[in-house]
């Protein structure tokens, strides 16, 4: 089978790092796959890395916005990227053309028009309120060539929207995955993060880790530790992550003058992006997730996999994730007194214990590869078979993961 996978930006993000494993993992003898991305960022290096093909592509320069100077800049930038990538389509010959975002998906089922090629959305991202959200639906109930693989079922419906009846067969849910050997508990790697952040031996590491943005709530979160440090003065916090789009680099900005302005730069430590990310979250005492806006939440599998208790909103896909008080701790959104209150009832460690030992028992079934491309591989066989359902797909996956298990 011929796959061709296309990613709009050659920056990389929680969309990109599932792209990649799922590159790592199929099978060579079973499928061949090409990719396409643009040269600015790291991912044809990282693609490159795996041994897998790619071919360059122009970054695709398109935002939701309400300006009409905009609105026709982004036109421009699609109908350009749009020729590049038909030519690559008409070369290649896929089976299936893959598409790596929402905007992606735009992309490539316009570009494959005529053609016949099947597209794929993987829907990583919620659509906003706004008029083109409309549009984006509408074009792709009307491409029967298109089908959509959402990480959550809050991803799926949200894209659906009021298209419910029109997309309903046309949305499968995959939920994400981890690579499980990445984040396996290590008392060295602990010890080592800890004595290179100059912890004490009595402080507590609470921790974010993701991509510094407004969505994910890093400045909320510093200034509810703030809040807490008086009746936890033994607290550190720890923000993982760098500005990747738009203007986050002034997000970055904010949070070191808000860290001064409040006076706890020695209780903070901003450490940028990280290689080393399962031994820094191995090193927390708790991890915070604090997102106003979450379609599925990678860290919080991750953190569960290294045995660190989570503590995040309950948005979107992450109550797919966590179950309050059994394996993870939930609180609104947007709540500083809510977080301040989950913080200081988090600092008891029998507490903590519990969640992270529930979490750990949980996360090898649910978020394996394994899973993962057992179901990715069922999808693409359905794809040859339009009668075959969303929900007989994951029942198909559902039976053959058990029988590898039972196999095992």
């Amino acid at each position: 089978m011929k796959i061709l996978f296309y990613n709009h930006t050659g920056k990389v993000s929680g969309a990109e790092r599932v792209l990649l494993m799922i590159l790592s993992e199929l099978g060579r003898d079973r499928f061949e796959s090409l990719v396409v991305c643009p040269k600015q960022g790291p991912l044809q290096g990282m693609v490159d890395d795996l041994g897998v093909p790619l071919e360059s592509i122009t970054g695709l320069d398109a935002r939701f916005t309400w300006r009409l100077d905009s609105l026709a800049r982004y036109c421009k930038s699609f109908l350009g990227v749009i020729g590049q990538l038909r030519r690559r389509v008409v070369h290649f010959k896929p089976d299936f053309l893959h598409a790596n975002s929402i905007r992606s998906g735009l992309v490539a089922t316009a570009a494959t028009v005529g053609l016949g090629t099947k597209v794929v959305w993987h829907l990583h991202d919620l659509l906003p309120r706004h008029p083109l959200s409309t549009a984006i639906r509408t074009l792709a109930s009307l491409s029967r060539r298109t089908r959509m693989i959402a990480v959550s079922e809050a991803v799926g419906r949200n894209f659906r929207g009021r298209f419910s009846r029109l997309l309903k067969d046309r949305v499968t849910v995959i939920l994400n995955s981890i690579d499980l050997d990445k984040f396996q508990s290590d008392p060295t790697a602990r010890r080592r993060i800890r004595k290179e952040l100059r912890f004490r031996a009595t402080d507590l590491a609470i921790g974010i880790v993701g991509q510094l943005t407004q969505r994910k709530g890093q400045l909320e979160l510093l200034r509810a530790f703030a809040g807490t440090l008086t009746q936890a003065p033994n607290s550190i916090l720890v923000i993982v992550g760098e500005p990747i789009f738009n203007r986050d680099h002034e997000y970055l900005e904010l949070i070191k003058r808000t860290t001064a302005e409040l006076g706890i730069r020695h209780k903070v430590r901003i450490l940028g992006a990280r290689s080393d990310v399962g031994a820094i979250m191995r090193t927390l005492d708790l991890l915070v997730v604090n997102s106003s806006a979450e379609p599925f939440g990678l860290v919080i599998p991750e953190a569960m996999a290294c045995g660190t208790p989570v503590l995040a909103t309950a948005v979107d896909g992450i109550p797919e994730i966590i179950t309050h008080g059994e394996n993870g701790w939930l609180i609104p959104a947007r709540d500083e007194a809510a977080l301040i209150d989950a913080i200081l009832r988090l600092q008891r460690p029998e507490l903590r214990e519990r969640l992270a030992e529930r979490a750990e028992q949980e996360v090898a079934p649910r978020f394996s590869i394994g899973r993962y491309m057992t179901e990715l591989h069922s999808f693409y066989r359905s794809g040859s078979n339009p009668h075959l359902t969303p929900a007989s797909l994951k029942a198909n996956a559902m039976e053959s993961t058990t029988r590898q298990i039972e196999a095992a």
